[in-house]
């Protein structure tokens, strides 16, 4: 099986924000489309892994963004497999605009967790092997976020359409709940240059969770979603590190 797998999309009027723009969070449900068809090709998707125990969850992703299409647009995602590392399942993504102008390209760090235990499986002991290659275009894997104080908070609550299949919070809904916290005047003359995101912990249905976030000294926003315990580390559910670009 081609280890490069490609997919052409159509930009609806329900995958763009209120100024036509494609949303962050449709393009992360992009990279996740292909990553996942591209895995029931290699016979690696949901329903196989399951039969053994195991699903696939994200960790990390970095998403570097040239243009974001607007509606109408067809585009091409193309995604492929890096190298497996001794705790990891890298992937890399990129997408094109009809004339072959990059748009968006991300790199996503997967691993296989128990499906009963909740606990990650490491490649050498989940007897699922990815032949993974590199193109040389590759972005590199996003370390963790430092936690941060930050000088606004919002509580939210988790509700039945922000799970996925695997009964989490969806990841591509943490970017709704990032985009949500900023006007729409900003977003206007903004769109999204670069974004790391770390997920670190399950949400799960009627969690209420406070989003903390704020702007750093070098006008990248920075965002910390925690459970309101205090005190523990595995109380921090998600971390994100935003850039923008001026449209002006």
């Amino acid at each position: 099986m081609e280890l490069i797998y490609r997919k052409k999309f159509h930009i609806y009027p329900t995958d763009v924000d209120r100024y036509g723009r494609l949303k962050s969070s449709v393009m992360l449900l992009y990279a996740q489309q292909v990553a996942g068809e591209h895995c029931e090709e290699l016979s690696m998707d949901y329903d196989a892994l399951a039969a053994k125990g195991m699903f696939w969850a994200v960790v990390r992703n970095r998403i570097q963004v040239t243009r974001l299409p607007k509606v109408g647009e067809d585009i091409q995602v193309e995604t492929w497999p890096m190298p497996t590392t001794r705790t990891a399942y890298p992937r890399s993504t990129v997408a094109f605009d009809g004339d072959g102008n990059e748009l968006f390209r991300s790199v996503s760090l997967w691993v296989l967790m128990d499906l009963k235990e909740r606990t990650m499986v490491l490649p050498g002991k989940s007897g699922v092997i990815v032949d993974g290659t590199l193109r040389g275009n590759e972005l590199s894997t996003p370390r963790s976020l430092t936690p941060k104080l930050l000088e606004k908070t919002l509580r939210r609550s988790v509700c039945f359409t922000d799970l996925d299949r695997n009964g989490h919070m969806n990841n591509a809904r943490y970017l709704d709940w990032i985009a949500d916290l900023l006007p729409s005047s900003f977003h206007k003359d903004h769109t999204i240059a670069d974004v790391t995101l770390c997920y670190i912990n399950e949400a799960r249905e009627t969690d209420h969770l406070d989003v903390t976030y704020g702007f750093d000294p070098d006008g990248c926003m920075l965002v910390d979603i925690h459970r309101p315990t205090e005190g523990h580390d595995h109380d921090r559910i998600f971390a994100a590190k935003l850039s923008y670009q001026s449209l002006g």
